[in-house]
């Protein structure tokens, strides 16, 4: 006996023996004509790569993460339209020693509000040194900026400046930390039709100004955050991952592939089958016009693994050909032969497994499932014409087994019929133990939080969100119900008890609200009496101090980001601290439950980046689980059809779900907290280590169908497909713990977490599955019988000396 897909049948499982003499025919007709065969899957290769041309540049735009249909983006875009908002970035200036009230660092905030109004595309620039602050002498409104020429300011003025910007609701929490350390300036730009390119110049001038600025006060720091730095900092990182990460990942495969298989002709046909399977990948995201997101790198991993494995049966049953004597050709057609049958339904499945991912809302998700799904179908039709009419050309050698050795999968395979009574009560409590780690989890998703800390950005925002104000913010746009109605005192009293209600919850950092304006102007036109710090008792009058005070702002400085045209709608934004996504949920939960309770008229749901990042989430959980489920109905239907039998399809059913939960369970324990990437990894999973059972199984069936017992099957799978199985394990799980290496975090999740289900699978379908068949199958066996048996199977190895 030998190991290596040494086994011989005549029929194949789920097909009759005509289709199979129809399939000899085929496999020797791709043998005999191997040039043509070569010259014909590179023709069809290069047809498909020439698709490149049409990929354009990868797409780092966070919005474009989400659907156009999302209702959350909807409403983002609705809200963005009413008040003029537009792409923003955030300066923070924060001085090593002490708070920003120093004459160096207002002149510092002076200079740098200048320097911003140069930055290109520029609308608005917001600091402590340009608000627009209003002071009332007798019943004239005096409106200007806070600070005008720091450098000539004494230390009263410094003073007087602290204790107006510390004590004013607009500006404390905003512009300037509360314990005045740290401040902040916000640029606002509209970007060009080409928004790619507007964002790249934006960020560049950013950059430089901070740089410059740094040089300039080398006793400040300046951190650089928002969704315009993120993009940027978000394509350093993906071009940083396919330099670094991909080199990487590729060598450990082809490592792992030439210490297992122990051939250097069998690596060159990985390599050339990994080449083949990824250009017509891209080829075809290229002809469809798809775009490619930086999760998309994680589809081409996925690509290199599914690649190695079927690369791997093919060259493997090969090699066990040429040990049983045959020349390449007839090793080639013996390899194919045996392994067409499982590597198709290996490809079809995984490309089920991968279309799935189209019940996601996540457009990059979309694009992974459908460039893995068409990826592993490629790798299929390359592995039955290319790989083995390429191998029966090159001299590939194989090194007999040494007199005296013993094939460690044979071992395996007794050792687990042995114990096949122990094995799945052992193995289900650790399965039971492990799932019960995924009650651990907490879902959490933070835009700003992609990136891990080696990038500048990262440890900007972390500095800015822990010393200054929270990174993300809900938005709430309230309808005075008319036109002119948001002077209307009764619809400001409103809207001032909404936002002390909002400063009250603990998981909140600022809240501002044109009622926080109106109390200020009030106070302005009594003599800036602190008594009159409150809400005007007239409509009328309300309205003419907003004429008044918007008749005395510069140009640039206008309140349409916060009241809209009409004076119908006006915004109310609440800084969020760092919160789950449950949190996050609970939170706007609440404040509709607020507005039912207090004002129904007024009741609407946030918006903002952070209430699509967190339901995003939730809808992808939803759509996943369901795509999940479609999967595995279509699989188990093809499961069936394939081993005719519904025990034996039920069965395999397990080893291909268990995994990914147990992986999420000893996730929760280690980690706890995941982000998007748990929504997809279980579909992702699903689709990988189906091949792995789908081997295995048939496998076995073929054997019980020789008439082999259900411990003699389990044995013959091991011997036949045991040390396959363990090298496209190792390549899966070593490749996807190097993409857990990345620096964006979607991606180091997801490698890890799928690198760790397919470690896990392996051992199911070694310890878990194998037991269930010999108990499940319908054909008993007494341990007498099996002792018996595996006596035998010993003594006749030391016999021959070779298993």
């Amino acid at each position: 006996m030998s190991n290596g897909g040494a086994q011989q049948d005549d029929e194949i499982p789920g097909r009759g023996t005509q289709p199979a003499v129809t399939l000899e025919s085929s496999i020797s007709f791709i043998i005999a004509r191997r040039w043509l065969t070569i010259a014909l899957s590179l023709l069809f290769m290069l047809a498909l790569a020439a698709g490149g041309q049409y990929i354009t540049a990868v797409d780092v735009d966070v919005r474009n993460h989400f659907g156009k249909d999302d209702p959350h983006i909807v409403a983002l875009e609705q809200l963005e339209a009413t008040y003029a908002l537009s792409d923003a970035a955030l300066v923070a200036v924060a001085p090593r020693h002490g708070t920003v009230f120093t004459r160096e660092t207002l002149v510092a905030i002076e200079d740098l509000t200048e320097q911003l109004w140069q930055t290109p595309y520029v609308t608005r620039v917001d600091s402590l040194s340009n608000h627009s602050h209003s002071e009332g002498f007798e019943d004239e409104l005096v409106v200007g900026s806070l600070i005008d020429d720091a450098s000539s300011l004494s230390d009263d003025d410094i003073e007087r400046i602290r204790k107006i910007a510390l004590g004013t609701e607009e500006i404390a929490g905003r512009l300037v930390s509360r314990d005045g350390r740290v401040a902040g300036l916000v640029v606002s730009v509209a970007l060009p039709e080409d928004r790619e390119l507007g964002k790249l110049e934006v960020t560049e001038f950013l950059i430089g100004i901070a740089a410059e600025a740094r040089e300039q006060h080398a006793t400040i720091d300046y951190h650089l955050t928002g969704e315009l730095v993120l993009n940027r900092a978000m394509r350093d990182a993906i071009d940083d991952d396919m330099a670094v990460l991909a080199p990487i990942a590729l060598g450990t495969m082809l490592l792992v592939a030439i210490i297992l298989l122990r051939s250097l002709w069998g690596t060159v046909a990985i390599v050339l089958m990994l080449v083949a399977v990824i250009l017509s990948a891209l080829g075809f995201t290229g002809w469809t016009g798809m775009r490619l997101y930086g999760e998309s790198g994680a589809a081409l991993f996925v690509l290199m693994a599914v690649t190695v494995a079927h690369s791997v049966h093919i060259i493997e049953g090969m090699m066990a050909g040429l040990r049983q004597g045959m020349d390449r050709k007839q090793a080639a057609i013996h390899s194919l032969a045996i392994n067409v049958w499982p590597v198709f339904l290996t490809s079809l499945t995984t490309a089920i497994g991968f279309l799935s991912l189209n019940f996601a809302e996540m457009p990059p998700f979309k694009v992974m499932g459908n460039m893995v799904a068409f990826g592993a179908l490629c790798a299929f039709v390359y592995s039955a014409t290319l790989l083995p009419a390429f191998l029966s050309i090159v001299p590939v050698g194989v090194r007999p087994l040494r007199p005296g050795t013993t094939d460690f999968f044979d071992f395996l395979g007794r050792f687990v019929i042995s114990r096949r009574v122990i094995l799945p009560w052992s193995f289900g409590i650790l399965i039971v133990v492990l799932i019960a780690g995924v009650s651990r989890i907490e879902l959490r998703e933070n835009w700003l939080e992609l990136l891990d800390e080696s990038y500048e950005f990262r440890r900007s925002t972390d500095f800015i969100s822990e010393n200054f104000t929270g990174v993300e913010s809900y938005e709430y746009s309230l309808d005075s119900g008319r036109e002119g109605g948001v002077t209307d005192v009764e619809f400001l009293h409103q809207v001032e008890a909404f936002a002390q209600w909002y400063r009250t919850q603990p998981e909140v950092a600022h809240v501002f609200a044109v009622s926080d304006v109106m109390k200020r102007l009030n106070k302005n036109l009594h003599g800036d009496d602190p008594e009159a710090y409150v809400l005007p008792n007239n409509s009328d009058l309300a309205a003419q101090y907003l004429l008044l005070y918007e008749f005395s702002l510069p140009v640039g400085r206008d309140l349409n980001n916060l009241i809209n045209v009409k004076r119908s709608t006006t915004r109310v934004t609440v800084v969020l601290k760092s919160l789950s996504t449950d949190e996050k949920i609970a939170l706007d939960d609440r404040a509709q439950a607020w507005f039912r309770n207090n004002a129904p008229d007024l009741e609407t749901g946030a918006t903002g980046v952070s209430v699509v990042g967190a339901n995003s989430i939730q809808r992808n959980i939803e759509g996943m689980l369901l795509g999940t489920a479609v999967a595995m109905a279509i699989v188990s239907l093809l499961l069936l059809f394939v081993f005719r039998s519904l025990r034996l399809g039920l069965i395999s059913l397990i080893p291909n779900f268990i995994p990914a939960i147990m992986a999420m369970g000893l996730w929760g324990y280690v980690v706890g907290e995941v982000g998007v990437a748990a929504s997809v990894v279980t579909a992702i999973a699903f689709g990988i280590v189906v091949d792995d059972t789908i081997h295995f199984m048939t496998k076995y069936v073929r054997a019980r169908k020789n008439g082999l017992l259900p411990s003699e099957s389990v044995q013959s799978a091991f011997r036949s497909v045991g040390k396959a199985l363990f090298v496209t394990t190792v390549v899966f799980g070593l490749g996807f713990m190097v993409f857990g290496a990345s620096s964006i975090s979607t991606n180091q999740a997801l490698g890890l977490l799928v690198g760790m289900t397919v470690i896990l699978a392996l051992l199911v379908d070694f310890l878990f599955l194998p037991p269930l068949l010999m108990a499940l199958d319908g054909t008993k066996e007494t341990t007498k019988q099996i002792r018996e048996r595996l006596k035998r199977e010993i003594e006749q190895t030391e016999e021959t000396g070779v298993t």
